[in-house]
Parts: structure tokens; sequence; C-alpha cells
């Protein structure tokens, strides 16, 4: 157990560094982008008066590291200061709304590729060099390589074209679960579409490779049907591969749903990015982006946590 314990503290540890250098980069690149809100807010009005007034007035002319140091401290207490597009809102506020409404779209997502992806790999492996093996690899080839914009433009054409589900995936507010699930059924299809070959490809790459194995070779010998032989020997042993690529899926539902929402105008953190960055509202940019960043780093921990708890060799030094 404290082995178990010091592994998490030192990944933990390991996450938290990996955040702090995340964002010095996420600050600085923020800092470097052109053009200056004063003058972009102020338009033909701004005079070096009125613009040296409005940046004092937003602590924009304080220097780089204080900022930095009170834009960190305040992200440390989930205090991301006011937009500076809507300066009566707290940064917090805009992305509540919108935080639920990406998490949602993950999970939506994550729930119709998970299944599919294990199932797929499953069976790949089980009929390997098969029609079926052939044909589920060559989808996710093609899944794999068509951008995320493009599957959601063909899924609008085929679907939404027909009438069967909106192409503009907006959520109103009180509605039931049956309605966003409805409405956000073609941005979650596009996402599906594009992780599930990732995870169906490394099931199957896990379970073949472990199909070599000894102990596997003496359940066959002793008459065992094959799907027992995968479902019951294999696949327990190949859980941390699998678990990583999961993972790592699922990180980018939550970080990589930047096109996706675009382009169904949906009302989460990736379309109010963007909204925020052509208005350049630096501390709702900054925000999001720690989060997606700290999204990734924390499943990304739960992984690497999850995948060696499942071997016991990871835990002790050769």
């Amino acid at each position: 157990m404290t082995l178990v314990l010091r592994m998490i503290a030192q990944r933990l540890a390991l996450g938290l560094l990996t955040l702090f250098v995340v964002s010095l980069l996420i600050f600085g690149a923020t800092e470097l982008l052109p053009g200056d809100f004063a003058e972009a807010v102020l338009g033909q009005a701004a005079t070096p008066e009125t613009v040296a007034a409005i940046r004092r007035e937003l602590g924009l002319d304080q220097p780089l590291v204080l900022r930095y140091v009170d834009w960190l401290w305040g992200a440390v207490q989930f205090d991301f200061g006011s937009s500076l597009a809507q300066r009566n809102r707290a940064v917090s506020d805009l992305i509540a709304t919108r935080l639920g409404n990406t998490l949602f779209l993950a999970l939506y997502a994550a729930a119709m590729a998970v299944p599919l992806a294990l199932t797929l790999g499953i069976l790949a492996a089980l009929w390997r060099n098969s029609l079926f093996d052939r044909v589920a690899n060559s989808s996710a080839l093609s899944a794999i390589s068509f951008p995320e914009f493009f599957v959601a433009y063909i899924l609008i054409y085929i679907l939404a074209q027909g009438g069967w589900f909106p192409s503009m995936a907006r959520l109103p507010a009180g509605a039931d679960l049956g309605e966003k699930l409805y409405r956000a059924f073609l941005p979650a299809l596009t996402l599906t579409l594009v992780v599930t070959a990732h995870m169906m490809r490394m099931t199957r790459a896990a379970i073949i490779n472990l199909l070599a194995s000894p102990y596997i070779e003496m359940a066959r010998l002793k008459g065992m049907r094959p799907s027992r032989v995968i479902v019951h020997h294999a696949l327990p042993n190949a859980i941390a591969p699998i678990v990583n690529v999961i993972a790592i899926n699922l990180a980018y539902l939550i970080t990589g749903v930047v096109v996706v929402e675009v382009v169904f105008v949906y009302p989460g953190l990736g379309q109010l990015m963007v909204d925020s960055v052509s208005r350049r509202d630096i501390p709702v940019v900054q925000a999001v982006a720690l989060i997606f960043a700290a999204a990734y780093v924390l499943l990304n921990l739960t992984a690497d946590v999850i995948s060696t708890l499942s071997n016991p060799r990871l835990m002790h030094r050769k």
C-alpha cells in the first residue's frame, strides 16, 4: 500500500510540475498575440491617453511577471479574473455553463466510442485476417485519415440534409436529457468516429500480441473456445495498453472538441475559446487553455496509475 501511495504522490507531483510549465507557455503565448485589446475596443477613438487609461484600469500596464503571478495565484483559487470583452462578467461564470456542455458532449461520445471500440477490437482479434478484420482495419484507417471537420460536414450532408438531426447543436435552456441527446448526436457521432479507430486498433494489437503467450497456448490445448480464451485470459492482461489509449482518446474528447464545436455551433468551451480569440478576450482564452491542459494531464496520470496497478511488475524495480 505504501508503494502505491508513493507512486500516486510522484505522479501527482509530476502532473503539477507539468501544469506549471504549461501555464508559463499559455501565458507567454497569449501575450505574444498581435494587436492590443484597448485599441481594438476603442477603435477610431483610440488616443494614447484613452488607451493608457483603459490599460491602467484593466491592469495591463503592470509588468509581465507580476501579471503572471497574479493570474497563476488566482487560477489556483479557481478565480480567473474578469472578462475583458464583458467587464461585468467573471471568467468563471462564462466557463461554468460551457464546461458542463463540453463534458456532456465528451461523455456522450465516450459512451458510444469505448464499447464500440472494445467490441470491434476483440472481434477483429478473434477473427484475425478474416474479411471482418480487413474491413474493420480499412474503416479505422479511413476514419483516422479524415480530419474532424471533414467527417462533420459529411455527417451534416447525409443526416442533417435529410432532416434526421439538426445541423446546429444549440442546447436551449431547460432542455431535458432526451432533447440534449438528440441535438448533440451529430457532434458526438463525429467525435466517436474519430477516436474509435485508435482504440479499436490498440485493442486488437494488444490482444493479438498476447495470443502467442505460453498460457494462451495452454488454454487452447485444453480445448477452450477462442472467444473464452480472448475474453477471460488475453483481455485482462491487455488492460494496461488499452487503458492508456482510452485515456488519451478521452482527453482528446475534452481538449480536441474545438473544431467540432465550431462546425456544429455547439455551446461548449471550444466555441467560447474561438470567440474569445477573435475578440482578444485574453483572460478567457488563458482560462480555457489551462482547463484543457489540466484535463489532459489528469486523464493521462489516471491512465498511468491504472495501468501500473493492473501490472504488479511495474511496481517493483528490476
